[in-house]
């Protein structure tokens, strides 16, 4: 038996040595296929790379990936044909290694490559349908003409005239709305001479994606004013997000070169020796779709008589460009004309359409040109019903077909997939914010806090990037930015095509899986797709609701587990917190804002009384006439609350509330706009964590508490517009961490208290508008830590009389500024 299995073993053995040696010998032809295949692999794919045409950042990630793993497999190979034939081991191993390759190559082929293919082909079918709809309509009107011919003669002449009316159709659809941009932009080009030796004139051009960047300034390459500017020495390249670096430098040398430069053949980016070449006549240089300041700069040729314009979705620094113009959005006149060329081939609303149909869907486009064209062209020779359901879908942020979004949310794409993650995420929670409604700074930059571990310096950071690459507009005034500024006077807009794509982007899972559940419209209720779904909990990190007055019946029984901020938008008189916030474990940021036009009572607030975890609290236009002091446990965890236009009662039945019970960590409390509140409650100054209090636009306040002293902690101090105010609190002297205070506007306060001295690390002290204050104390002397005085001029030269006494004081001179926009609101 023993002999047996001694026997069947090597068998086995002999059999596994032949297959190893059979193995090993076929090394080399092994490696010399793999040579052949990579060889004809890799030149397409750097083809394909460097094309120039724009790369979604996963296709680009793929096409690198694969290009590292061909590089390899090439190495590879050439180590197995310089391998010894005798050295099994090693062949063997390499024969391997060469087989794990050829099989990622295989998977890369058999794979993503055909995903590729069928992506490309949904392109160039839609583009094909676009043109074969043009060529159809001109046939069409053809047809009509030849049917009215009465002599063949005349065949050729109203050929000619069809292909000239084409012609003319396609330029003003080309044209419409962008006058005003190619006239600023040619002032831009012709206000400089470009002779000054060493001068580098860089201008740009920015705006959102699918504004009409390209076209406008395809439009001033063809102008005839400036072709004879330029003296028809004009190079238009397009640069991408996967730019051949060597291959555009390599134009743009041989573009100048061939503009007979003078003393040099060799001329390199950002060059500064032999300051007496130039250009004979000016030329210009146009780099459109650029995507990093890194690439922009070298590209740039200084090179006296050589303009260059820059075409890009990103604001560039004034340090690079000497002036820039931002694209406009269309107005509606212009927009209603371009979606009726594209729609109907005619500059205005055909008569029998529903022209209010219509405006609804221009309107949903919000004046941007590749949306107004894209939504257009795939309404063409659609029935009325389909119209309906278009308008619909679009006010659910969603697509109406594929051509819509592939032309339009997957172009608009590309912006996004550049971003870097922490970035692209915080692009995508901007959707969880109603259309057409401002976005308060403060409570976006709590969202991203919150949901991404990122401090108020970074998340500024980061929308300031989002700013510069047109993804959302900032509102700025004078104080955006700075180390004291308030952001809750300061807010954000964003295109609803961005909203849209950002609310695309974030449904691609199902509802229960979604890391942002958003309600994209406002609504009656919750809706239905989401209510089909409550038997099984949501996994969002973020939930977004809007709605009008909801009461216990409207809320369904819903689980968030992972639920970590809660935005509640509505607008009625009455509101009813839903009862699903006790499901809410992980909840750390609550948004609560009424956009109606009177203040809402709210209800059923004990449902906060679980959420240990809770740290920010935004409440804007409502009104609390009794917090429930029994139900509601102190909020351990909270640090940011923000009351804005809002009414609430700071005392129960006995007394007044304890605030340090409530909040015992609070450390950030902001009232504005809470017009009937006389003064704080004196609980607040037992509140030992407290380091900023913004009490703003309050008329009624009369008073701080007298205990003001005991906030031994407290660093910012803002009673912004309070005009009944007329004194600072006893006990100022006590807050020896003071480092900013703001009194601008208390029109009634009669002077700095004498104690402000004693705020030995007081930094700043902002005091506009406050005409009783004609004298300093005299305990100013003391500030050696103040840096900066904001005041208006009456009062300026006292403060400048303490330049000398204080070193480093900076007194800034602010004029007045009435600003209405407010009433927008």
């Amino acid at each position: 038996m023993a002999d047996l299995f001694a026997g069947e073993i090597a068998t086995e053995l002999l059999k596994m040595l032949i297959t190893i040696t059979r193995k090993a010998c076929l090394c080399k032809p092994s490696a010399q296929q793999l040579i052949l295949t990579v060889n004809q692999l890799l030149p397409i794919i750097t083809e394909i790379k460097y094309s120039g045409v724009e790369l979604t950042q996963t296709r680009q990630h793929q096409l690198d990936k694969i290009s590292i793993v061909l590089q390899e497999a090439h190495e590879l190979a050439l180590k197995a044909l310089n391998s010894s034939r005798w050295n099994m081991y090693k062949n063997l191993q390499l024969a391997r290694k060469m087989d794990k390759v050829e099989k990622k190559i295989s998977r890369f082929v058999q794979g993503p490559l055909q995903a590729h293919v069928l992506a490309d082909l949904h392109h160039v079918r839609f583009e094909t349908t676009e043109r074969f709809d043009r060529l159809d309509g001109s046939a069409h009107r053809l047809e009509q003409r030849l049917g009215l011919l009465k002599i063949d003669g005349e065949m050729d002449q109203m050929m000619e005239k069809v292909d000239f009316e084409d012609g003319m159709c396609e330029n003003e659809l080309v044209k419409v709305g962008i006058e005003l941009g190619i006239r600023k932009v040619k002032d831009m080009i012709f206000e400089v001479q470009v002779f000054d030796e060493m001068s580098q004139w860089v201008f740009g051009v920015n705006g959102i994606g699918g504004s009409g960047k390209t076209t406008l300034v395809r439009e001033i390459c063809r102008d005839d004013e400036v072709r004879s500017y330029f003296n028809n020495r004009i190079l238009f390249l397009t640069v991408s997000q996967s730019p051949n670096m060597e291959e555009l430098r390599r134009k743009i040398r041989g573009f100048l070169a061939d503009s007979e430069l003078k003393g040099c053949s060799d001329i390199t980016p950002q060059w500064t020796g032999y300051s007496n070449l130039k250009t004979e006549t000016p030329v210009l240089v146009v780099l459109d779709d650029v995507w990093s300041l890194q690439v922009l700069q070298q590209l740039i040729f200084k090179v006296p008589g050589c303009k260059t314009l820059v075409v890009s979705r990103i604001k560039f620094p004034s340090s690079v460009l000497n002036s820039s113009y931002e694209l406009e959005l269309l107005g509606e006149d212009d927009a209603v004309s371009l979606f009726c060329h594209t729609a109907f081939g005619r500059p205005s609303i055909p008569p029998g359409t529903d022209e209010n149909l219509i405006k609804q869907i221009v309107e949903k486009c919000k004046g941007l040109p590749l949306a107004l064209k894209v939504i257009g062209a795939s309404l063409r020779d659609q029935p009325e019903k389909y119209w309906s359901g278009a308008n619909k879908r679009l006010s659910r942020a969603q697509p109406i077909n594929d051509s819509h979004e592939a032309e339009l949310l997957n172009r608009m794409r590309l912006s996004i997939d550049y971003l870097s993650e922490k970035v692209r995420n915080c692009f995508l929670d901007l959707g969880s914010f109603p259309e057409d409604k401002k976005i308060p700074l403060d409570v976006l930059i709590n969202v991203w806090t919150e949901l991404h571990d990122i401090d108020e310096e970074e998340g500024y950071a980061i929308l300031d990037e989002l700013s510069s690459k047109n993804l959302l507009t900032l509102v700025k005034d004078s104080r955006a930015g700075d180390r004291y500024s308030s952001y809750y006077e300061i807010s954000v807009c964003q295109h609803d095509v961005l909203r849209d794509l950002a609310i695309h982007m974030s449904s691609f899972e199902s509802v229960n899986h979604r890391k942002r559940l958003v309600m994209a419209r406002r609504e009656n209720g919750v809706p239905k797709e989401w209510e089909r779904d409550v038997d099984e909990p949501f996994l969002a990190r973020i939930v977004s609701v809007h709605t009008g007055e909801m009461r216990e019946m409207d809320w369904p029984k819903m689980e968030f587990p992972k639920a970590e901020v809660l935005i509640l938008n509505f607008d009625s008189t009455e509101y009813l917190l839903p009862q699903f916030i006790e499901n809410m474990p992980k909840l750390r940021a609550l948004v609560l804002i009424n956009y109606s036009t009177k203040t809402a009572e709210i209800h059923n607030l004990s449902v906060l009384g679980n959420l240990t975890n809770l740290r920010s609290l935004w409440f804007e236009k409502v009104s609390i006439p009794q917090l429930p002091k029994k139900t509601i446990l102190p909020l351990t965890n909270l640090r940011k609350l923000s009351l804005l236009l809002c009414k609430i009662n700071l005392k129960d039945e006995e007394s007044e509330l304890d605030l340090s019970h409530l909040f015992p960590r609070l450390n950030e409390l902001a009232m504005d706009h809470c017009i009937e509140m006389t003064k704080l409650p004196s609980s607040l100054c037992r509140v030992k964590t407290l380091k900023s209090l913004s009490i703003t636009n309050c008329e009624s306040l009369e008073e701080l508490p007298c205990d003001f002293g005991k906030l031994l902690f407290l660093q910012i101090l803002r009673v912004y517009a309070c005009p009944k105010l007329k004194t600072l609190p006893v006990g100022l002297k006590n807050l020896i961490w003071l480092e900013h205070i703001d009194v601008s506007q208390c029109v009634n306060l009669h002077c700095l208290n004498e104690e402000i001295g004693g705020c030995f690390n007081l930094k700043e002290i902002v005091m506009l508008e406050c005409p009783q204050i004609k004298n300093l104390p005299k305990s100013v002397s003391g500030l050696r830590s103040l840096r900066r005085v904001i005041c208006d001029e009456e009062v300026s030269w006292h403060w400048k009389e303490m330049e000398k006494e204080l070193p480093g004081l900076c007194v800034q001179i602010v004029e007045q500024c009435f600003d209405l926009d407010w009433l927008i609101e």
